[in-house]
C-alpha cells in the first residue's frame, strides 16, 4: 500500500475572470471548488493508476467534511484525524491573460493531544504500508521537524519514505535521510543559500543531496525534463514535446509516479520513466493532480533516461 500524509488539507477554491484589479468589487465568471493538497494530488494519480493507496492527514469542520465527502467521490480511500479547527482553504485567481494569484491560508492549529491522536493513527497505517509519501506543508502546532520523525518512525518499519516539501521543512527532513526528494529551482536555492542558474549547477547539487545520504533525489528543468541522481549515477530525463494545459499539479503527479515505481519495485529507469510520464500527463490536463491511465501508458515510451 501507498501511505500518503496531507497533513495540511485545503479546499481549493478557483475563481476565473476578465481582469484583477486591486480595491475593486470584482465578479467571478466561474467558480470551482475541489478538495487539495499536495498529497491529495499523489493519492489521485496514485489511485488512478491502480495502486491500493490510502491518504491521511488532520480535517476539520465544514471544509474538513467537504474534503473527507469529495476524496470518497474520487474513488479515494481516507482515514483522517479530527481536528477542532477548520481546515484551511486556498483561493487561485485567474485571468483572462492566463495569469495566476494565490492566497494560501495556513491552516488550523493542531493541539497537543490531536498530534498525540496522528502519530497513533500513523503506527496503525504504517503496519500495511509499503512507501510513505509525505507532500506539501504543515498546519500551525506541527513541529518543523515532524516529517523527519515520521521518517524515522517509517524507515524503523522497513518502508520507503517519499519527501516532497520546502524550506525548513526539507532542511529537517533531509537529515532523516528519505528515500526520495524532489526539490525545484527555488527551493534549492531558499535551501542551499546560493543560485542555481544553469543546468551545470543543477547537477552539482542533485550530487550535494547524494552526498547528504538521499538515495534518489530529482531536480526539475520544466519542459526539459529532469536530472536524478542515485547511487547508481547521475540521470537525465527527457520528456516529448507537448500541448500544455496546465503545470499545476506535474510536480505532485511525479511525485506519484515515483511512488508507483517503489512499490512496483521497478529498477531506477522504469522508475523515472513512470516519474516523468505521470507529470507529463497532469500538464496534458486542465485538472490538477489528474492523469489518465492510457495517457501515462502511451507516453512511457516517449521518454529517455540517460547517463550522464
Amino acid at each position: 500500500m501507498i501511505l500518503v500524509l496531507n497533513l495540511n488539507a485545503s479546499v481549493d477554491k478557483r475563481y476565473t475572470l476578465q481582469d484583477f484589479v486591486k480595491g475593486e468589487v470584482q465578479r467571478a465568471d466561474a467558480v470551482d471548488n475541489t478538495p487539495g493538497g499536495k498529497g491529495l494530488h499523489v493519492a489521485n494519480v496514485d489511485t488512478i493508476l491502480g495502486e491500493n493507496t490510502l491518504v491521511t492527514g488532520w480535517l476539520g469542520g465544514k471544509s474538513g467534511e467537504f474534503i473527507a465527502e469529495h476524496t470518497k467521490d474520487y474513488g479515494i480511500q481516507g482515514d483522517f484525524v479530527p481536528t477542532a479547527g477548520e481546515t484551511r482553504s486556498c483561493l487561485a485567481i485567474i485571468t483572462a491573460d492566463g495569469a495566476q494569484t494565490e492566497l494560501l491560508e495556513p491552516g488550523p492549529t493542531i493541539t497537543a493531544d490531536e498530534l498525540a491522536a496522528f502519530r497513533a493513527k500513523y503506527k496503525v497505517l504504517l503496519q500495511e504500508a509499503d512507501v510513505v509519501v509525505a507532500s506539501g506543508s504543515l498546519p500551525r502546532g506541527v513541529p518543523v521537524n515532524f516529517y523527519a520523525e515520521l521518517c524515522r518512525t517509517a524507515h524503523a518499519l522497513g518502508k520507503k519514505f517519499l519527501l516532497d516539501t520546502s524550506g525548513a521543512r526539507l532542511a529537517a527532513g533531509i537529515a532523516a535521510k528519505p528515500d526520495f526528494i524532489k526539490p525545484n529551482k527555488d527551493e534549492i536555492e531558499a535551501l542551499r543559500g546560493r543560485p542555481v542558474k544553469d543546468e551545470a549547477a543543477v547537477v552539482r547539487e542533485v550530487q550535494a543531496f547524494l552526498d547528504d545520504g538521499i538515495p534518489l533525489a530529482v531536480v526539475s528543468l520544466g519542459a526539459a525534463g529532469s536530472i536524478a541522481g542515485c547511487a547508481e549515477g547521475l540521470f537525465r530525463v527527457t520528456v516529448p514535446h507537448i500541448e500544455c494545459r496546465n503545470p499545476v499539479g506535474s510536480g505532485d503527479s511525479f511525485v506519484a509516479g515515483a511512488a508507483a515505481g517503489f512499490a512496483r519495485q521497478l529498477p531506477l529507469t522504469d522508475l523515472l520513466r513512470l516519474a516523468a510520464a505521470c507529470g507529463t500527463a497532469n500538464a496534458m490536463e486542465e485538472e490538477s493532480g489528474f492523469v489518465r491511465r492510457e495517457t501515462v501508458e502511451a507516453l512511457l515510451p516517449q521518454i529517455t533516461v540517460t547517463r550522464l
